[in-house]
């Protein structure tokens, strides 16, 4: 695999990452800070946007996943994918926590 598979392996996990906190607060029914929200990434938007971003999320990470050469037999690529979902997660828990008040640390 040559170095840009990596990177869009890392890219499909960190998207099938990013999807979980807005999937889920959106179908328990709860606002959730999205890129659509106002502040961007700070407001809160409804549980149907979340929905719908959540999903977008799931179809790009999909849609990458199929057009890169990214296996599940292949270390490398499930390497890059798991250091994309950790990277989004790390990332989103900082970012949500501080702007629902929570602490980072």
């Amino acid at each position: 695999m040559k170095w840009y598979h990596y990177l869009a392996a890392f890219a499909v996990g960190f998207f099938f990452g990013n999807a979980v906190p807005h999937l889920v607060a959106g179908v328990m029914g709860n606002a959730f800070p999205s890129p659509f929200a106002t502040p961007p990434g700070v407001g809160l938007s409804s549980p149907l946007v979340n929905v719908l971003w959540g999903l977008t999320n799931i179809l790009i990470g999909y849609v990458m996943l199929r057009l890169s050469r990214a296996q599940i037999s292949h270390t490398g690529s499930m390497v890059a994918m798991f250091m994309g979902l950790t990277v989004v997660s790390v990332m989103t828990s900082i970012l949500f926590g501080n702007a629902m008040g929570s602490p980072s640390f």
